[in-house]
């Protein structure tokens, strides 16, 4: 009895569209895994398979009713996950009602705001034009990196067959990609050459007309990129093809994909495919049983579990169908065509219950001999309220509360004894015992412990919590506990918060020098403190100060302040008082230093001061030119004096969001040319996040000063705007060179596991302050 080859993936979506249950299960069982290695990428913890479960049922939904796939099953699974993380996070955000999000067709194609510009590339409009078998094999076979033998199924060819397939699909990327730049009008002189490339890359072309491309692309710049584009186009279909399916976080995927060595998949899994069924959530069972018309074999299988009767929608008459694949190009939808109209998920009558889902982090990192916070988040995600919650957190050896030193309304406080969002905590031994109200269905919930680290404390695990609602338990550990280096938070909250930073220079150069008015203009070649005899720079005409700076402060319409921090710094290890003046104050306030750090830089000490100016700004008028005057500084060359006013806002137009605050007095550049600062604490949705970094001696004609977010250089806002450059005397609210101050504003989306890179070649800097705000998942 020979063997049943098992059948590839669009044999099985043939058969699951036609009423076979057992064939989506097959599927179900070949591509889970790369799904979680996506999802874990996008979301923590248990979520991940929701996310997972609920993809599928959309999928499932789709094929039952003619849509879907036809045979690119793996592509098309990875843009739902990404799509409904996205959709999760807009329903948290409160910016759509999820009746709405049912109506989009989870297949359709969308692009992170990250990647925006990307499906508009040469080599990624050349993959989307191909068969849709084709885009299958070059996606597992190039861009997963999957072997022949492990693809063959997949496609129900042998791995001879698979190989040749694979052959056959990249010359189409190339003929695709070559017929994209014949496309737009090259130079006269280009055409011919681009169309003989493609068999001068398959080695097809006599020696006298290859040497003829050879010397044209040899002086050619856009024949010579086509021809190297051409020659790996596996590196073109990884990095631009990879992410535009998988997101930003495609290293990610393939790393995870790559560790655990998924590729086909089981053939069998049926009962497991079940059981995911069984796992989804309730409101979504009859959906998906309606999807197909094997009902009643789901249904048996659904009655195990429940007395529930599954409700079967009708079939639809006008189904959601794409065009089979041919040899010749499918056009693909774009995201700006109208979505398929897919009707709501049926809802049942009676309420479940409560589910929560707790998570416990320090927020940045917890540093030996610092304080720092720890966050604490709890979401509902059942159908009904919780009982009142009684949490109790476990903290490391080491790790102590503060005492309370000052109240916040609805947002996080300085210590363990008070209330946030409804929460009431106090210390108990080894950590704290907090206690709220019940939480209602959908609805999250979020509070922050300040701690000291001492020391000794040892590194090891992170901090735990223990959540109970009546019978209901839930548990969550942090994975980070005490660190040896980063930066720890001084301050945190959740809500539609946002943050804000200005700040300047007090000093400059000296004004009857040549070239000093040019260079205060941000023009000329002696941009850098290191140039001049750095001066005090005193622009508010009063004769009580003998430095002064301001910097205009904008703040969203309708906002408040909710924590605002002072920051200064100066080329002398002398700290002390600094003034400040607010927008229509005709007097200075003199603000001490609650924190002072002292750092070594090349030419010598510099210090970092920090004050609390909360309450001070929150009681007077905050938009207008806020001026700071008179602190601790020594004039000379390369010398830096200036200031930073750091905030957290409410935003009524904000959605749900996150916000932090990280000082560190950190020396980057000579020996340590790059420093990483977790970010820890965060769970961002699939969008973009809001910093603002606060740097110290940074020099404008020294470049090679980058930061990253996980997915490449930024651009600063301000400044020259050089990804290459960003600490070059630019700072928020002021137009002209602030000399060894920064204060820029970059946005990038976060990664899982996100952290801040700064890096300089050439340069040695003063590291201060990252506040950040990133619109959350809960």
């Amino acid at each position: 009895m020979g063997v049943e080859s098992p059948r590839s993936d669009a044999d099985l979506l043939k058969a699951a569209r036609e009423g076979n249950a057992a064939a989506y299960g097959e599927l179900y069982e070949r591509h889970v895994a790369a799904a979680r290695a996506l999802g874990r990428q996008l979301v923590r913890g248990a979520e991940v398979e929701d996310v997972v479960a609920e993809s599928f049922t959309k999928i499932l939904d789709l094929v039952g009713r003619g849509g879907g796939p036809e045979s690119g099953f793996r592509t098309y699974l990875l843009t739902v996950v990404r799509r409904t993380v996205y959709d999760r996070s807009r329903v948290e955000s409160r910016q759509v009602t999820t009746g709405e999000i049912e109506q989009f067709d989870p297949g359709v194609p969308f692009v992170d705001p990250a990647l925006v510009g990307l499906e508009k590339s040469l080599i990624a409009r050349a993959f989307l034009s191909l068969p849709e078998r084709w885009r299958a094999v070059l996606w597992h076979t190039e861009v997963e990196r999957a072997k022949p033998a492990d693809v063959a199924p997949l496609l129900g060819l042998s791995a001879n067959g698979v190989a040749a397939l694979a052959y056959r699909a990249r010359e189409g990327l190339r003929q695709a990609y070559l017929q994209m730049h014949l496309g737009s009008p090259p130079q006269h002189e280009c055409r011919p050459v681009l169309g003989k490339m493609g068999a001068y890359v398959r080695g097809g072309l006599a020696r006298r007309d290859s040497k003829l491309i050879d010397d044209h692309v040899n002086g050619c710049e856009e024949c010579h990129g086509v021809l190297l584009e051409l020659t790996d186009v596996n590196r073109g279909l990884r990095v631009m093809v990879g992410p535009l399916i998988a997101g930003p976080l495609f290293g990610g995927y393939a790393a995870a994909l790559a560790k655990a060595g998924i590729a086909g998949g089981g053939a069998g899994g049926l009962l497991r495919a079940f059981g995911w069924v069984r796992r989804a959530p309730k409101q979504q069972q009859a959906a998906m049983v309606g999807g197909v018309a094997v009902a009643v074999a789901v249904a048996a299988t659904l009655a195990l579990a429940s007395d529930e009767r599954p409700i079967v929608r009708p079939p639809v008459t006008t189904p959601v169908a794409q065009p089979p694949a041919t040899m010749r190009p499918v056009p693909v939808p774009l995201p700006s065509e109208p979505p398929a109209q897919v009707p709501p998920p049926v809802k049942k009558n009676k309420p479940g219950k409560a589910r929560l889902r707790a998570t416990i982090d320090p927020l940045g990192a917890l540093i030996r001999a610092q304080p720092g916070i720890v966050g604490i988040r709890l979401r509902n995600y059942g159908e009904r309220p919780s009982e009142k919650l009684a949490a109790n957190v476990d903290l490391p050896p080491g790790v102590t509360l503060i005492p309370t030193a000052r109240r916040g309304p609805g947002f996080a406080v300085h210590g363990p004894v008070g209330t946030v969002d409804g929460w009431a905590c106090g210390p108990s031994q080894g950590g704290a015992r907090c206690a709220r109200e019940p939480l209602a269905a959908g609805q999250g919930t979020a509070v922050f412990l300040r701690v000291f680290v001492a020391d000794e404390a040892p590194q090891g695990a992170g901090p735990a919590v223990r959540i109970a609602a009546g019978s209901l338990r839930v548990r969550a550990r942090a994975e980070e506990g005490v660190r040896m280096t980063g930066a720890s938070a001084r301050f945190a909250t959740d809500g539609k918060v946002t943050v804000r930073a200005i700040g300047n220079t007090l000093m400059s150069c000296p004004e009857e020098r040549a070239g000093c008015l040019e260079a205060r203009r941000r023009q000329g070649t002696q941009r850098d403190n290191d140039l001049w005899p750095m001066t005090a720079l005193d622009q508010d005409d009063r004769p009580d100060t003998g430095s002064s700076s301001g910097a205009v402060l904008s703040l969203p319409k309708g906002s408040e302040v909710v924590w605002a921090g002072l920051y200064w710094s100066a080329a002398t290890e002398k700290a002390g008082p600094i003034k400040l003046r607010p927008p229509g104050r005709r007097r200075y306030l003199t603000v001490r230093p609650s924190h002072v750090a002292v750092r070594e830089l090349p030419l010598g000490p510099a210090y970092q001061a920090f004050a609390d100016v909360s309450e001070l700004v929150g009681d007077v008028r905050r938009n207008g030119a806020w001026w700071a005057a008179d602190a601790p500084m020594e004039e000379g060359v390369s010398r830096h004096a200036g200031w930073s006013l750091v905030l957290i806002v409410t935003d009524p137009d904000q959605p749900y969001s996150q916000a932090v605050v990280l000082d560190t007095a950190a020396v980057v550049g000579g020996q340590a040319r790059r420093a990483r600062i977790p970010l820890g604490g965060l769970s961002p949705a699939a969008a973009p996040a809001r910093v603002e970094l606060v740097t110290w001696e940074g020099d404008a004609d020294l470049k090679g000063d980058k930061v990253s977010l996980g997915s490449g250089a930024i651009t600063p806002g301000g400044g020259d705007r050089d990804a290459a450059n960003v600490f070059d005397g630019s700072s928020n609210g002021v137009a002209e060179m602030t000399f060894g101050a920064d204060v820029d504003t970059v946005s990038a989306e976060l990664g899982v596991d996100p952290g801040l890179t700064i890096a300089t070649d050439k340069d040695v800097i003063l590291f201060g302050v990252a506040a950040l705000s990133v619109r959350a998942r809960s």
